[in-house]
């Protein structure tokens, strides 16, 4: 490669580095990545209630599954 190319290649990608850092410092200091609400949004939503659903939940999907197998199993044996 000739020189030209070369020094040409260091200044639009040093160019590009800069617009990224100054973009970055911008999207900082406006408070683009501040998410205030997003931890009190997760405790205000989880709570015992909500919790018991989700273990009872479980238990059906549990439940169901085993209730399943026995089923298949029953069709599964030689009549006597």
């Amino acid at each position: 490669m000739s020189e030209e190319i070369v020094i040409m290649m260091i200044g639009v990608s040093t160019f590009l580095g800069a617009l990224g850092l100054i973009a970055l410092i911008w999207a900082v200091k406006t408070g683009q990545f501040d998410d205030h609400s997003k931890f009190i949004d997760a405790t205000r939503h989880d709570n015992e209630e909500d919790l018991r659903d989700a273990v009872m939940m479980s238990e059906k999907k549990a439940a169901y599954k085993a209730r399943k197998k026995e089923i298949e199993k029953q069709k599964c044996m030689p009549p006597d």
